[in-house]
């Protein structure tokens, strides 16, 4: 069976006296008085407009402020992300070296000590099916 994919409507959430103009890709513009308000109005007025249900579609809003600050949003961004995927790599290196040092007979309180985490993150590491007596 073929999974739907939802749509997600874009949205660029400009400032101005009032508050924010949302700017909807390929909907049109509707406001806000709040960033915080932005995806509840986007929501709103994509529903009345297309004639869809409020939670049939996913919204990303993306405010633009100006003043030099976007582009050090992006870099933030970017950084973060750069910072998860190190991260996510890391955790996979950690599993390997924890099993690859259980493989080897170490103890589970050994490994922690290697490995500098707690006997019960080891147990984590492992998985319940390989985990040993710690």
């Amino acid at each position: 069976m073929d999974e739907v994919t939802r749509m997600t409507y874009g949205t660029v959430a400009k400032r101005w006296k009032h508050g924010w103009e949302l700017h909807i890709e390929g909907v049109g513009v509707t406001q806000s008085r709040t960033l915080l308000d932005a995806e509840p109005m986007v929501r709103d007025y994509v529903a009345l407009l297309l004639d869809v249900p409020e939670d049939s579609f996913d919204v990303k809003v993306t405010p633009e402020i100006g003043a030099g600050v976007d582009g050090e949003l992006v870099g933030l961004r970017d950084a973060d992300q750069a910072a998860e995927a190190a991260q996510e790599r890391a955790a996979a290196q950690r599993r390997k070296v924890a099993r690859r040092l259980d493989s080897l007979g170490l103890s589970g309180r050994e490994i922690a000590a290697v490995l500098k985490v707690s006997p019960q993150r080891v147990s984590q590491l492992l998985g319940k099916s390989g985990a040993r007596r710690v």
